[in-house]
């Protein structure tokens, strides 16, 4: 710690293993903002927090120990602060949930619609968990920053206020690599891509099935690992897909680029209600365009019909119409791709993200200490 009040990250997880939100933080920590530390907290016991300027909490269970000495504010990564799965998503009819956080509601899914265990002690743990998190949250009116307006949607749904409420979608650094716009050769490869854990929420199945009604000449790369991965193979199998798919694994960035560069579009086919896109981003930066899923905050991340196609979940046929018309079409390939990256470039760098950011950490700043109203609508 310095003499001088900075603003500090405040995150409980080791930052160090790579996940979406670990990454995000690392990257906002490296990236060298004025007046905000390099070095992310991980643990407040002991800590005197009138020393902080601000705290910017990256995750629901950090909430728990702060004190309201200081100016906070909290990014919603997740579903978490509104559903105790945190899945908003029933998997047993393959349904999303539309409800607000209840009792009953949330108990009635976790045992009937599948949302989250069965089992009766972790049922009650996540129920209690979220409304402590959303207590603490009204007692301390700490505002708090959506990721997508489907996001900042629920948390008003669910008795947070307006005014306390920020969209800020999220940014993804400019890729060191060489970058360029779809060629014709490449397009005529005919490869397609899916990047993502392979767990049935991420729609791999779906986009499987969608495959094998697609021209024989389109070619799926997978790009990551999960415990389902077993059963997505034997239905490639089953599928007789397996001259068209190629499994490659988790994947290091300078893997990932190469992967990207080599398609003519990015499929991202989630059945659940992602929070936000950052895979259309990252897809955008590279000059792809994205087919995604209509749910969730994807729609924040995705232009339908300028950077990507957006396509109803689970919809076999508007899949494979999807996929197909940008297999047959490389021109528009080609314009969607350079559209996401012009969107990339005005709306998405890590540069206008951390400058959007610094406006609302002085308004929460400001309202901390009584100056004005935080944000209007």
């Amino acid at each position: 710690m310095t003499n001088e009040k900075l603003i500090y990250l405040y995150a409980c997880s080791d930052i160090s293993t790579g996940g979406g939100l670990e990454t995000y933080v690392s990257t906002l920590a490296s990236y060298g903002m004025p007046g905000v530390s390099k070095d992310v907290i991980t643990s407040l016991e002991g800590i005197d927090q009138t020393q902080f300027k601000l705290l910017h909490v990256q995750e629901e269970r950090a909430l728990i120990d702060i004190t309201g000495e200081c100016p906070s504010i909290f990014t919603a990564h997740n579903h978490n602060p509104y559903c105790p799965s945190g899945t908003k998503y029933f998997s047993t009819s393959e349904q999303f949930c539309t409800r607000s956080m209840s009792v009953l509601g949330c108990t009635w899914g976790h045992l009937i619609d599948g949302c989250g265990s069965r089992r009766p002690q972790k049922i009650v743990h996540n129920i209690l968990s979220s409304y402590r998190l959303l207590e603490k949250l009204k007692k301390l009116r700490i505002p708090v920053i959506a990721n997508s307006d489907y996001v900042r949607e629920q948390l008003i749904k669910n008795g947070w206020p307006a005014e306390q409420t920020v969209t800020l979608r999220c940014g993804t650094p400019i890729p060191k690599s060489v970058t360029a716009p779809l060629t014709l050769e490449i397009h005529q490869n005919q490869r397609i891509l899916f990047a993502g854990r392979i767990v049935p929420d991420k729609g791999l199945e779906w986009l499987l099935k969608a495959l094998a009604q697609t021209e024989v000449s389109i070619h799926l790369d997978i790009a990551g690992e999960g415990w389902d991965r077993p059963r997505m193979e034997k239905l490639v199998n089953q599928l007789e897909l397996t001259n068209r798919v190629t499994w490659h694994g988790w994947c290091n960035s300078e893997r990932m680029d190469v992967l990207y560069q080599q398609c003519f579009a990015i499929i991202f086919p989630s059945v659940w209600p992602e929070p936000a896109g950052l895979i259309t981003l990252e897809s955008y930066a590279r000059y792809r365009p994205v087919i995604a899923s209509r749910v969730g905050g994807i729609p924040d991340y995705l232009l339908n019909g300028e950077t990507g196609i957006l396509v109803k979940v689970n919809d076999i046929k508007q899949l494979v119409a999807a996929i197909t018309e940008l297999s047959t079409n490389y021109q528009k390939s080609r314009f969607l791709g350079q559209q996401g990256h012009a969107w990339f470039l005005k709306e998405f760098t890590m540069d206008i993200h951390v400058n959007k950011l610094q406006k609302i950490y002085e308004k929460t700043i400001d309202y901390f200490h009584g100056h004005n109203l935080l944000f209007s609508e």
